[in-house]
C-alpha cells in the first residue's frame, strides 16, 4: 500500500529534513486531502504535538473525519488515543510514549490497550545513527529499533518505521535497514524516510512493506496519478 502523508505544524502542510528544517509549505489540509483522493490511506502526523510545542487537533480531526487516516504526533495518554480513535481515526501511531528509558513502557502500552484495541495502535520505530529516536526525534535512546520490535509485538497491530538520517533528504532509503526489521517481525510494517524513487516503492512492495511517501510527491518528483496506477495494480 502506498501512503501519502499529511504533515502539520503552526496550522499548515509542511515537509520537513530530518524533522528540524521546515524546507516546503504545501497547499491547504483540504487541497491536498484532494489531491490524495485515489489513496485509501492517508498519514497525518501533527508536528507540534510530537514537539510539544501546541497541537493542529481541529484539523487533525477535520482529516479523521473525512479520509481513512493513521494519526500520530504527540499521543501521550490513551486517552487522547481513544478520542483521535472516536472522531473517525483508523489507527494511531505512538512513538515517544511507547518508550521509557532504553526500552518498551510497558505500563503505558498495557494501559493503551485497555482502551483502545490492539490492531488500531501502530508503534513508531524512528531511526537515527543506528538508534530509536523519540521526543520528536530530538532524543536518542540507546537501543536499535531492531532490538525491541519483538518485545512490541503484544501492544500493536503494526509499525511505522522511519528511517530518520534520509527523512526528507531525496536521496533514497535504506532497503537494508527495512529488510532486517521484515524478517524480525510478521507484523504489518509501513516504511518513511527518504522514500525517493517508484523503485524503491516496487522494493519495498516485493518485502510486503508500506510505503508512507512525502517529500518526493509534494516536490513533484513522484507523479500522484502514476502512484495511484501503482497502488491500483496491488
Amino acid at each position: 500500500m502506498i501512503i501519502p502523508c499529511i504533515d502539520l505544524m503552526d496550522g499548515v502542510v509542511v515537509q520537513l529534513v530530518q524533522g528540524r528544517d521546515k524546507v516546503l509549505e504545501g497547499a491547504s489540509p483540504e487541497a491536498i486531502l484532494a489531491k490524495f483522493a485515489a489513496f485509501p490511506v492517508i498519514q497525518v502526523i501533527d508536528l507540534d504535538a510530537a514537539l510539544g510545542r501546541g497541537s493542529n487537533e481541529e484539523i487533525v480531526q477535520w482529516l479523521a473525519a473525512r479520509a481513512r487516516t493513521r494519526i500520530g504526533g504527540g499521543i501521550r495518554t490513551p486517552e487522547k488515543a481513544r478520542q483521535l480513535l472516536e472522531s473517525g481515526a483508523d489507527k494511531i501511531i505512538i512513538g515517544t510514549a511507547a518508550f521509557y528509558g532504553d526500552g518498551p513502557n510497558e505500563m503505558f502500552l498495557r494501559e493503551l490497550m485497555a482502551v483502545v484495541p490492539r490492531e488500531s495502535i501502530l508503534l513508531a520505530l524512528d531511526s537515527k545513527d543506528g538508534r530509536i529516536v523519540v521526543q520528536g526525534w530530538r532524543e536518542s535512546l540507546a537501543v536499535a529499533s531492531i532490538e525491541v520490535v519483538r518485545a512490541l509485538e503484544p501492544y500493536c497491530g503494526g509499525f511505522l518505521c522511519t528511517y530518520v538520517d534520509k527523512e526528507g533528504m531525496m536521496r533514497g532509503t535504506d532497503l537494508d535497514w527495512f529488510r532486517g526489521l521484515r524478517e524480525a517481525t510478521p507484523l504489518e510494517i509501513t516504511a518513511a524516510g527518504g522514500i525517493t524513487t517508484y523503485e524503491d516503492i516496487e522494493a519495498l512492495q516485493k518485502m510486503g512493506i508500506h510505503a508512507a511517501i512525502g517529500m518526493a510527491v509534494y516536490t513533484g518528483l513522484l507523479d500522484l496519478r502514476r502512484l495511484a496506477m501503482m497502488q491500483q495494480s496491488r
